[in-house]
């Protein structure tokens, strides 16, 4: 897919209309990255999009490049918003993630400076049929371009359901909110923020009983970004979260031993999900494969035994790590 040249760029920055926080499925107006779109053609759109130059969980890394799980997030937002607003998903619609992708071609144009970076994701959105020939969900492939120059591809695919098939597809009652604990212990179990790539311990979801144990996904029901509304369920942007943070922990351990004091971004995910991942049941995740000498791995979350997902991720070097990210406890 090629993406437009500058100056359509411009032009679709200056027809953007205000977005809701219902068509991106957000309860808080400050997790709202997606600040418009544009139909382009039959079955293509462009969304603009503007990511915070620091975040209390996106935030940039120690070499001052933007998250790339604020790429993921501003898909993930642009898929509801091309749904709600193109292609006639009416709102209250289930939406079930499938697979979701991202690949960061030049990580350099994901720098922060001194004002918030023009992003803009032009999509292709193909609509995907059950076997019966009804409409039951889509897949949008996006071009990310950041400050007119193109810098990433995704892709996200979903299932699009009202109540009544969401019930029969999900196969029990909702989570039960008086049986579920909300606020996980701060304790010795979690992985420290400066091990995960991470500057608050409250934004930590990896942990696990003993050292000699595999680590858990630690699910914080009260988390303001990753929880930002209710859900019956783990939501795909936890499971990124974790793969993430174990991807961090995994590859810089790995780097410590092979190459000493470089620094390590995420430029690719590409995550399966096979299940939903049920609240308040211990997800374990599995190193299945890597680091590799190019830092790829691939990372399974499993509950009960039972595979829940599974990404393949690329690590680049970015630069040299900081004194705080080798040396701090806290």
């Amino acid at each position: 897919m090629q993406a437009p040249s500058i100056g359509a760029e411009v032009e679709v920055l200056s027809f953007l209309q205000p977005v809701t926080r219902e068509l991106v499925h957000r309860s808080s107006i400050a997790e709202v990255f997606v600040t418009g779109g544009v139909r382009t053609g039959t079955d293509t759109f462009s969304v603009g999009a503007q990511w915070p130059r620091d975040h209390a969980l996106y935030h940039p890394d120690e070499n001052g490049l933007n998250d790339p799980l604020l790429f993921a997030e501003t898909l993930r937002q642009a898929y509801f918003y091309g749904a709600h607003t193109y292609f006639g998903v009416p709102l209250g619609s289930r939406f079930i993630g499938q697979d979701v992708s991202f690949d960061i071609t030049d990580p350099a144009a994901l720098r922060v400076g001194g004002a918030p970076l023009a992003v803009v994701l032009h999509g292709t959105w193909t609509e995907e049929r059950d076997r019966r020939g009804r409409a039951a969900g889509a897949r949008l492939d996006v071009t990310l371009t950041v400050d007119g120059h193109p810098c990433g591809r995704g892709h996200t695919r979903g299932l699009m359901l009202d109540d009544r098939r969401y019930g029969l597809l999900r196969g029990r009652p909702a989570a039960c909110e008086e049986v579920i604990p909300h606020r996980p212990a701060l304790d010795a179990r979690i992985a420290r923020p400066s091990r995960v790539g991470r500057l608050r311990w409250k934004d930590c979801v990896l942990e696990r009983d003993r050292p000699d144990q595999q680590w858990g996904l630690r699910v914080d029901r009260d988390h303001a970004v990753l929880f930002d509304h209710p859900t019956d369920h783990v939501p795909l942007m936890v499971m990124l979260e974790g793969f993430r943070q174990f991807g961090h922990l995994t590859v810089h351990e790995a780097s410590r031993r092979m190459y000493a004091g470089q620094a390590f971004a995420l430029a690719g995910l590409s995550l399966d999900c096979a299940a939903f991942g049920e609240l308040g049941e211990k997800i374990v995740l599995d190193l299945e494969e890597g680091p590799s000498d190019e830092c790829t791995l691939r990372v399974a979350a499993r509950q009960g035994g039972k595979l829940l997902a599974r990404a393949d991720m690329t690590w680049k070097c970015v630069g040299s790590r900081a004194p705080w990210s080798r040396f701090a406890s806290w």
